[in-house]
């Protein structure tokens, strides 16, 4: 869900413990709607996420890792020009308002202290990171809305910053049950309560307003003539009142299937057994879990477009050319009776003449010795229509060994385009998909770039590394290139590796540092190896290992191609907590 008003409270009063006093040291800008603020806090060193994405705008402490560019954005230079070394004084939120609004205390250019106002509107596709001066005048802003844009209110640099306009509804917070009660007999009777709840108070989302109604009449869906106790109703929407003014917030996590579906700052009973209410430890650690694969993910799919339209596109054709051959290979197979009808015309010569269309005849290969209707060429002679059926007949033989042999290089081809796709949706940041692009460049699939400094340009990302409950030593290679590295370069020959049977996935490698490696741990690795493919989403995956030592690479072979002898299987279910529980950080 976005983020509401009533849970920005509650993250704003998180903010507020962790960072007050605090001095900011770094100053990152991530993505291009992102900002991290690296702050020296009472409670250590912390990470303050801002995020002005419309899909998902928020303020949070952050523990999640983010690929930085190479060369900062203009804003982020900006950012670090006014507000590194600056001391945090003040975080404050306007009632029931999607915003936050941090004071800092800095120096300028003389050495003069001086304070600076970062404001985040956390408000859907309006969302905006501005920063302000010590007079509230607008120095720069990550989104700047001209006249054109917004008639009502501009936010550019030079002018004076003042609060996005109100919905002109409740506040929640102020409300009386008197109020409460007059505003229920002037409603609609038909209207959704939800829906009315929705349209009456501000800063409230719909799955808080859902709430309210389901533990007023045991239904999200009711209507107001429907609720019956109003008195109930009245009652729940002070206690949320009384939560956000006392600031008695806990953040809970809604799951499905183990995947994060939801959240909230109080209890959520509405989806009963169909979700898992799931207590979190603090807020940062809540909208961590929430956001951060669905994020990486759009970051990767944002910045690695070219590549999944290259590559899809390239195993569209593949598919293609597979299908055409397969058709035509049966037509090829399908050629014994061009030798038959070849061998009836050369034993019936002596009754055929130029010039006919057609030739019956009994055939002496049907055991009933039926007859059979064969069609002739009557520009040519008896003997050049006999030849022309062997012709064809040798045509098609030969037609088929080229096909077999076209047809599992094109098998491989699909084979490898589809490890590619798997290897982009694991790749966590910019230095994953320019090793996919090194990789498509080498195997033909991208031009080689013009400039050899372009290519020097380009750091190598690493395998992403785990540690077993035993201690051992997992790596899980991200793309071919890293596949090929750890298996057949890193890995001694002793080392176990591991891989999805017949689906595509990562190389995973145990380093078994010269001992044997313990059940435990042959489990975990074999966790990660279906976690790590495209199987992620099964109940159960089987998952074959051997020692290094039984894995070759063929000469010639695709990035990441290899077989293998030897092995056992493991039938194993994906686990994400297991895959976070073993990442080294």
């Amino acid at each position: 869900m976005p983020m509401d008003a009533v849970c920005m409270t509650a993250v704003a009063e998180e903010l507020r413990r962790a960072l007050t006093g605090g001095r900011i040291d770094k100053i990152h800008q991530p993505a291009r709607d992102e900002v991290v603020l690296a702050v020296r806090g009472s409670e250590g060193n912390v990470r303050l996420l801002l995020s002005a994405n419309p899909a998902h705008s928020r303020a949070q402490l952050t523990a999640a890792g983010r690929e930085n560019p190479e060369t900062p954005p203009m804003f982020c230079m900006l950012l670090r020009k006014h507000l590194t070394g600056g001391r945090i004084l003040e975080i404050r939120q306007p009632p029931m308002e999607r915003v936050v609004d941090i004071t800092i205390e800095t120096t300028d250019e003389l050495g003069d202290r001086v304070r600076r106002r970062l404001v985040l509107e956390a408000m859907g596709r309006r969302a905006n990171l501005i920063l302000l001066d010590g007079e509230g005048r607008i120095t720069d802003c990550l989104r700047r809305v001209d006249a054109e844009m917004s008639p009502q209110r501009q936010v550019l640099p030079g002018m004076f910053y003042r609060l996005p306009p109100g919905q002109e509804k409740g506040d929640l917070t102020k409300v009386t049950g008197e109020e409460l009660r007059a505003l229920l007999e002037a409603a609609p009777r038909e209207k959704e309560a939800a829906r009315w709840l929705l349209d009456t108070f501000g800063g409230v989302s719909p799955l808080l307003c859902r709430e309210v109604v389901f533990q007023t009449c045991g239904r999200t869906d009711a209507r107001l003539f429907e609720v019956g106790d109003t008195a109930r109703l009245i009652d729940r929407v002070l206690w949320i009142a009384d939560i956000v003014k006392e600031k008695k917030f806990t953040p809970y996590l809604l799951l499905r299937e183990n995947k994060p579906v939801d959240f909230s700052c109080l209890p959520v009973l509405q989806y009963g057994f169909d979700a898992e209410l799931r207590e979190m430890e603090s807020f940062g650690t809540l909208l961590d879990e929430f956001y951060e694969t669905r994020e990486t993910q759009e970051r990767v799919r944002q910045k690695g477009q070219d590549l999944i339209r290259l590559v899809t596109n390239a195993r569209d054709r593949a598919a293609r050319k597979i299908a055409a051959q397969e058709k035509e290979l049966a037509s090829a197979a399908d050629r014994e009776h061009l030798r038959r009808w070849g061998d009836l015309l050369t034993s019936n010569l002596w009754q055929m003449e130029r010039g006919m269309t057609h030739f019956t005849t009994q055939d002496f290969y049907d055991p009933e010795g039926k007859e059979v209707d064969i069609k002739l060429d009557p520009l040519l002679t008896p003997q050049q229509n006999a030849a022309k059926y062997y012709k064809e007949y040798n045509k098609a033989k030969k037609a088929e060994e080229v096909l077999t042999v076209q047809m599992e290089k094109a098998r491989r081809d699909l084979d490898y385009l589809n490890s590619v796709l798997e290897n982009i949706s694991l790749a966590e940041g910019e230095r994953d998909l320019g090793e996919i692009r090194q990789e498509l460049t080498e195997t033909g699939y991208l031009r080689r770039l013009a400039k050899a400094k372009d290519r020097e340009k380009r750091a190598a990302s690493r395998p992403l590394e785990f540690r077993s409950t035993a201690g051992l030593r997992i790596s899980v290679g991200k793309n071919n290139l890293q596949n090929d590295q750890l298996t057949c370069k890193l890995a001694l020959k002793s080392d176990i590796w591991f891989h999805t049977q017949k689906i595509h996935g990562a190389h995973v490698i145990l380093w078994t540092e010269g001992r044997e490696p313990d059940l435990q741990s042959l489990n975990e690795a074999a966790g990660l190896a279906a976690w790590y493919s495209q199987a992620r989403d099964s109940a159960q995956v089987p998952v074959d290992y051997t020692p290094v030592k039984f894995v070759k690479k063929p000469a010639g072979a695709r990035p990441g191609m290899v077989i293998y002898t030897t092995y056992q299987t493991a039938y194993v279910k994906p686990d994400g907590e297991l895959t976070k529980r073993l990442r080294v950080k």
